[in-house]
């Protein structure tokens, strides 16, 4: 999905500082190859588009997911792409919660 992402260009991915720290710990607990790491987080940082949030206010009942929240409310976000939909309460955001198979449809 990254690759067709960045060659194609048909989505801007939105992301923040935190949210690319939060990319790599996930990575990291995979046990994904460090190489492969970099390479994915080289990548989000050229291609996406990096969002300013100046928000702190709690939107996610977890709040490792408000950086991702906060990322698609300042961002303009018209998706929220999660295997973990029930974190993103959509009655308050702007963005449509979906899973990567509904966004893949």
């Amino acid at each position: 999905m990254l690759r067709r992402w960045a060659r194609d260009g048909n989505f801007l991915w939105l992301i923040t500082d935190d949210i690319l720290e939060e990319y790599k710990e996930i990575l990291k607990r995979r046990r994904v190859r460090t190489h492969v790491i970099g390479k994915i987080i080289n990548l989000l940082g050229e291609e996406a588009e990096n969002v300013k949030v100046r928000s702190s206010v709690e939107i996610s009942p977890d709040p490792s997911d408000n950086p991702f929240c906060l990322c698609s409310e300042e961002g303009d976000a018209d998706f929220i792409v999660t295997l973990n939909p029930k974190d993103f309460p959509e009655d308050r955001l702007k963005a449509r919660v979906v899973t990567p198979e509904q966004l893949l449809r």
